[in-house]
């Protein structure tokens, strides 16, 4: 039995089509004469079993580097790379696993310095409000993590086709579950560049149990903005909510605010000094603004006192309003105090109808009240 090559393109007696370059081996037999014939045999050479690829090209090429300058770190590494599986055709060892982890951890570095960099050189220029600098320092970021993101990949050489069985799933994730992330990140940077809110504003927000309090923006963040009461409570607010929701932000356009405190007085007093006390109280507390001046509004007359309506501005809100409102009333009770105005308190008139059972009442506690006296 002989092998040979057929040097061109041929049919075999079987219909086979031979190639150029194909193996043929010959098998000996015999004519009807009894001498040998050989006859051939096709057999074509069977095709290479495909090995894995790798991964992370950039793996590959520094352990060639690695070997070629120690042959122990070598060793060292052809250990680590025999370590590996196989996932379809992408071959993934633990040296590749290490090289992945190692560039991570240097491109984050990068990205986190380069943003901290970046964030000082905006404070640096005074020229940007807090608004722009803020706004400047998310595009920036989201600009430096994205750069770094590509860098990673094309530092790794990943072969980014092996993980496209992962590729409809990893989108539907990101429809899905990052939906709201993105949103939030876009809104954030909307309220940013039309600055209807910005870091400082005084809007208010309503709790869990639908009580509406007042805070400040401390913080726009990529998905809430951090607003601070004054009880130092924090609330985390989704962007989202700011932008589709109504807010009511104290200082928008002016920081001037004012305030409304109710206050009563008796119907036997004379309203007109009330009134002059009242507005006197207002003008003597330290945070109410000179202009515009406090105004007291005639409200009503309640049940037990004549109502007034005291009218004052400030122009720092974020330092709270309950203690201004305590300071006016307490120099307004000094002052009450010192001209006879009478804070009144509920009174009730009580009409009782004459009966035969109240009769006898009203007698029985007049003679128990005539024998105690004896």
């Amino acid at each position: 039995m002989t092998t040979a090559t057929a040097p061109l393109a041929m049919e075999t007696s079987d219909g086979e089509t031979l190639q150029a370059g194909d193996t043929v081996t010959l098998q000996p037999v015999e004519n009807a004469n009894g001498q040998d014939v050989t006859s051939p045999d096709v057999s074509a050479t069977p095709e290479p079993t495909p090995t894995p690829t790798e991964a992370v090209s950039a793996a590959e090429d520094l352990k060639e580097a690695v070997s070629d300058k120690s042959e122990t770190v070598g060793g060292m590494v052809d250990t680590l790379d025999a370590m590996a599986f196989s996932i379809g055709d992408m071959r993934i060892s633990m040296w590749d696993v290490l090289i992945v982890v190692g560039v991570i951890f240097l491109v984050i570095a990068m990205a986190w310095a380069a943003s901290r960099l970046v964030s000082m050189l905006l404070k640096r220029m005074t020229k940007l409000d807090n608004t722009q600098r803020l706004l400047s320092e998310k595009i920036s970021t989201i600009v430096i993590w994205g750069a770094a993101f590509f860098l990673g990949i094309d530092l790794l050489g990943i072969d980014l086709t092996a993980l496209a069985v992962f590729s409809g799933a990893f989108g539907l994730a990101i429809g899905f579950g990052l939906q709201k992330t993105f949103g939030n990140l876009i809104a954030g940077i909307i309220l940013l560049m039309d600055k209807s809110i910005k870091p400082g504003d005084v809007i208010a927000v309503a709790d869990q149990a639908g009580n509406s309090t007042f805070g400040q923006i401390r913080k726009i963040g990529i998905r809430a903005v951090s607003i601070t009461t004054r009880d130092q409570k924090e609330y985390l607010i989704p962007n989202e909510n700011l932008m589709v929701n109504q807010v009511e932000n104290w200082s928008y356009s002016s920081r001037n605010v004012r305030m409304q405190i109710p206050v009563g007085v008796s119907y036997n007093c004379d309203i007109k000094k009330a009134e002059q006390l009242m507005l006197e109280a207002a003008k003597n507390t330290s945070r109410v603004l000179k202009s515009p001046p406090p105004t007291c509004w005639l409200d009503g007359y309640g049940d037990s006192s004549v109502d007034f309506i005291i009218h004052c501005w400030i122009k720092d809100p974020e330092a709270g309003i309950g203690n201004i409102k305590s300071e006016v009333l307490k120099t307004l009770w000094d002052l009450f105090q010192e001209n006879g105005i009478e804070i009144p308190f509920p009174q009730r008139d009580l009409n009782l109808r004459s009966n035969a059972q109240m009769d006898q009442l009203v007698a029985a506690i007049s003679q128990r009240v005539t024998g105690d006296k004896s």
